[in-house]
């Protein structure tokens, strides 16, 4: 299947905070098989996230968003949602029971507006949120989804790795892992560890090889898929020998990651 995450929040684009949700996310997707090709990420604006959830549907089997489902005028996603699939929004009591109690047991107001936080796209499944107020959310279309979890790390991750992820495998039947190595290498610049191990690159399918060039060393990383992260080591291991051999002697020092 593919994947792609959709980032959604003004504070990210301005950099007010760093986006660990979309690298948290990101991780967990390759363990669990799930190829990731897309990555966005917009503002609190209606008609960007409008258009990146139309655009992710096209392209992609499920769409997983983060941000946009508190109680505030700016966390639109549900609405956005709502629209994209022409599902209008439908108050859930038990949700918002749910919020009632949470405010209730740690003695805080509520307010009205947190009643939005209890409306889903028609059609939706809610995915509960033991660590927040905001409901997360799956809203099937065909054979496509839209899931939607908060921006908050301590309630997303548990949403992602105990609902989503098991959802999606069941779902597209994935019983496998993205695994890899990263090897660094010291002494040579990116284009000369190329120009030694281009064929090795070009040549593969499973595992795949790429480069990426840092301040210290130039990481050659080998990425393969297997039933098993056993079994994706195995993959890995003789192309890690391979390119070894072909730098051995050309680089300072090779070491993995």
């Amino acid at each position: 299947m593919r994947a792609e995450i959709l980032m959604i929040g003004t504070e990210l684009l301005l950099g007010q905070i760093e986006d660990t949700n979309a690298t948290y996310m990101s991780r967990a997707l390759a363990a669990a098989g799930i190829d990731l090709y897309w990555k966005t990420t917009v503002g609190d604006n209606a008609d960007r996230i409008t258009d990146a959830l139309q655009r992710g549907l096209e392209r992609s089997d499920a769409v997983l968003c983060s941000g946009g489902l508190g109680p505030t005028a700016d966390d639109i996603t549900r609405e956005c949602v709502a629209h994209v699939l022409d599902a209008p929004l439908e108050y859930h009591d038990d949700l918002f029971q749910v919020i009632v109690e949470r405010f209730r047991h740690r003695n805080r107001p509520l307010s009205e507006n947190n009643r939005r936080q209890a409306r889903l796209p028609r059609g939706a499944a809610p995915i509960a949120n033991p660590n927040g107020t905001a409901a997360g959310l799956i809203a099937e279309h065909g054979a496509h989804a839209i899931i939607c979890m908060p921006g908050v790390p301590a309630e997303l991750r548990p949403m992602l790795d105990g609902v989503v992820i098991p959802y999606l495998c069941w779902k597209h039947q994935i019983s496998s892992t993205i695994h890899y190595r990263v090897l660094k290498v010291y002494g040579m610049g990116e284009s000369r560890v190329d120009a030694v191990i281009s064929d090795i690159i070009s040549g593969q399918s499973n595992p795949t090889v790429g480069l990426l060039a840092s301040r210290d060393a130039v990481r050659v990383r080998i990425t393969a898929r297997a039933a098993t992260t056993e079994e994706a080591e195995t993959l890995i291991a003789p192309i890690d020998a391979l390119v070894r051999q072909r730098l051995a002697g050309l680089a300072d020092g090779i070491e993995p990651e």
